[in-house]
């Protein structure tokens, strides 16, 4: 297939698919099959195998590494799924997170998070979401998931085309941020966080429990593919509906927002007053 023509800032929203279970830093190391890769970062992933099947890989935390993967590829409009299973039992002060990055100056870059903040034992997950785009995020939303993650692999899901992102738990839209690029808002085209993950950092990481230990498997990616007689995804009309959400998406946001949403940063009138609010916030 021939190369899809980029726009020409499109170089810097490329954007590499990071698992990773670490803490004190983001780490950058990797390993898996041929559409992953590793990178050095202190600890390694370790494969998991069917006889000479792969069947997913798992990240392991200790005191004194973690340990992540990262794609081969770059990706420009896509949808990624993977199957996670989180840390059981007591995981205060871990995050294992899934994020896109571009490759490129940090001050620009854009970037698309998921963070499953670690808790007590017997104390929910949150999901911990945000989005940079041209170097500037703040767009925090965190959720409360209405299942055990750690019972049983879940998937997750970031959507990323010309129209917006969207973030999905188990097929379910939880999160949905809009391109309004046109209105002047950017659009992008696990640590230790016992500071601050677990209770505002009330709760430090009980080191006796490690290693702690997240499942991965099941990581697939679908391009977006352009519609009829368009020549690359993010060519269409302005009018067209392609992106739009469904009513059964729309229903699914509505739901999570009132049982499941923590904090909306859009929400947030100590952080924000009528003139510092974000302008996304006034278009949704």
């Amino acid at each position: 297939m021939a190369p899809m023509p980029l726009a020409s800032s499109s170089s810097k929203l490329c954007s590499l698919l990071i698992l990773c279970l670490a803490f004190s830093r983001p780490w950058t190391g990797a390993r898996r099959a041929s559409s992953m890769r590793s990178s050095s970062s202190g600890g390694e992933p370790h494969l998991l195998l069917h006889g000479w099947r792969l069947r997913g890989v798992a990240l392991s935390l200790d005191q004194s590494q973690g340990s992540c993967f990262r794609s081969r590829e770059k990706y420009l409009y896509v949808q990624i799924d993977v199957e996670i299973k989180l840390i059981e039992g007591d995981s205060a002060g871990t995050v294992c997170t899934i994020y896109t990055i571009s490759e490129g100056p940090w001050e620009i870059h854009d970037e698309i998070d998921l963070e499953f903040l670690g808790n007590v034992t017997g104390e929910p997950y949150t999901l911990h979401t945000n989005i940079f785009a041209n170097g500037v995020g703040g767009r925090e939303q965190q959720f409360r998931l209405w299942f055990d993650p750690t019972a049983d692999y879940h998937t997750y899901s970031i959507v990323w085309n010309p129209k917006r992102i969207l973030i999905l738990v188990d097929g379910k839209a939880i999160r949905d941020f809009k391109n309004n690029e046109d209105q002047g808002v950017p659009f992008p085209t696990l640590w230790s966080a016992e500071d601050w993950a677990t209770q505002g950092g009330r709760v430090k990481t009980d080191w006796k429990q490690a290693p702690f230990v997240t499942y991965y498997r099941n990581y697939n990616v679908t391009w977006c593919r352009p519609s009829p007689g368009v020549a690359w995804c993010g060519d269409e009309p302005k009018d067209s509906t392609r992106f739009d959400l469904d009513a059964n998406t729309l229903s699914d946001l509505q739901w999570v927002r009132s049982n499941s949403m923590i904090y909306n940063y859009c929400d947030d009138s100590v952080r924000f007053n009528a003139t510092t609010l974000p302008k996304e916030c006034t278009l949704q």
